[in-house]
């Protein structure tokens, strides 16, 4: 069965690809776990000088792979420039710190001696979404090959050039050639690898339905898994914020990768006595967003297929129906591409799909609060809890709010919401478990051990 690989600007073919047999993917396993079994061996000094050496080719070779991004998945040229970046960041975090944060430490007992040790797990498995093809890749691989560990990466099926590339990157900065390696596999396939007894661990990034399927089989093998799935991101609007500084945060977070993010703004939770200021605001800085070819200079390219443009388009046409008022979009271009313009709508609430499901596009919406209590209600009523964001002139009131009150794994106060290597990411409830980056990061794929001397 071959994969293949559409330009979502043009409809366009751009690669087709072989899925790989069970026995090249039983050969990989093998291979891969032999040279786990040495790169286990190897000290953090040595992966370090490698894992810089990845972050120096990710600078180098920017263009190419924002291309590669642009022409699979529809990512505007200058956002996948910051992607590259942001990966070869990582990379230099890990290389810097792992040392540190898998250091053994020393415990009082009644032991002449207890410590506890991190040690690697083996192969990690990560299925990975189209949406950031680089990134999210990168913010696995980076901790768990510093951590000792190996990484096999099954990655969307319409980005498989950048999940190639991925590969290729760590082969050209001196990784053993079988410590990471990519799989070019259909979905129905995944199955049979997360059972393998090679595999140690799942990381997968991807919607909740996929998280619970994945969750499940990982399960029922005894596998640990870490869930990045869905989000529904609320913004507060507090009746003494900022609303210009607000609303030019608000509309750029709505409208990174295409509106194409778990952690996008996507409900726009206003209290009533600066609601019609807002939407107003709101609804002319949307309407300078320049929408098209992602080779050039725009603000946000087509979305990454057309069935996802127009499931968009349904969520939207549904809210519509009933009682939402669409302000700005909501109509698809009659032209190549799947392209989706910059949409807001308004009077949004509970039981429309803009109110209760993802809207996965550039897709913004409204939502009247009361006051400040019904607002944090009103964020919280959801099944997601990945990010959420405040925005008040008081500080102290907003940062409460965000520690206290939000109910997310990521809460951030005047400004929008967004992932940072120092820091722990991650999600509650049906927006996933576990923990990415930081030190929680790299302890989530290692064996945590006590060691007990009497």
């Amino acid at each position: 069965m071959s994969i293949e690989s559409i330009n979502p600007a043009t409809g366009e073919a751009i690669q087709s690809y072989q899925e790989m047999t069970p026995q090249e993917v039983a050969t990989i396993l093998e291979d891969t776990n032999r040279e786990y079994l040495e790169w286990r061996h190897t000290s953090f000094a040595d992966r370090a000088t490698r894992m810089r050496k990845a972050a120096e080719i990710l600078r180098q070779k920017k263009e190419e792979y924002a291309r590669l991004m642009a022409d699979e998945m529809g990512k505007p040229v200058s956002q996948g420039r910051g992607e590259a970046e942001k990966c070869a960041l990582v990379c230099d975090y890990y290389a810097e710190n792992a040392e540190k944060f898998l250091s053994p430490e020393l415990i009082p007992t009644d032991a002449s001696k207890s410590f506890v040790t991190f040690q690697p797990i083996g192969i990690v498995l990560a299925i990975m979404p189209w949406n950031f093809p680089f990134w999210q890749v990168f913010r696995f691989a980076a901790p768990a090959l510093m951590a000792g560990n190996a990484g096999l990466l099954k990655h969307a099926s319409n980005v498989s050039g950048c999940a190639l590339a991925i590969e290729d990157v760590f082969r050209q900065a001196g990784f053993p050639p079988n410590i990471f390696r990519t799989l070019l596999l259909t979905n129905v396939r995944i199955a049979d690898v997360i059972e393998s007894p090679h595999i140690k661990a799942i990381t997968l990034t991807g919607s909740t339905p996929a998280g619970k399927a994945v969750a499940s089989r990982a399960g029922s093998v005894m596998k640990k898994t870490v869930l990045e799935l869905g989000g529904s991101d609320p913004y507060l609007v507090l009746e003494d914020a900022d609303l210009e500084s607000t609303v030019d945060t608000c509309v750029t977070s709505r409208l990174i990768n295409g509106g194409q993010s778990c952690i996008a703004a996507k409900r726009f939770i206003v209290v009533e006595p600066v609601l019609k200021q807002f939407e107003e605001m709101f609804v002319e800085k949307m309407r300078t967003k320049k929408m098209g070819n992602p080779l050039e200079q725009v603000d946000l390219g087509p979305q990454a297929r057309h069935n996802l443009r127009d499931d968009l388009h349904h969520q939207v046409m549904a809210s519509v129906e009933k009682g939402a008022k669409l302000l700005l979009g909501g109509t698809i271009p009659d032209s190549k591409g799947a392209y989706y313009p910059p949409t807001v709508l308004s009077n949004v609430r509970k039981g429309m799909a803009a109110y209760d499901e993802e809207l996965f596009g550039p897709v913004a919406a409204i939502i009247a609060a009361k006051d400040e209590d019904d607002a944090i209600r009103i964020a919280n009523d959801s099944i997601f809890g990945l990010g959420a964001a405040v925005f008040t002139a008081d500080v102290k009131r907003g940062e409460r709010i965000a520690s206290e009150k939000l109910e997310a794994g990521c809460c951030f106060v005047n400004a929008f919401v967004k992932s940072d290597p120092r820091l722990p990411f991650g999600g509650i409830k049906e927006s996933g478990y576990g923990r990415e980056l930081a030190s929680f990061g790299i302890r989530e794929f290692v064996n945590i051990k006590t060691v007990y001397v009497k």
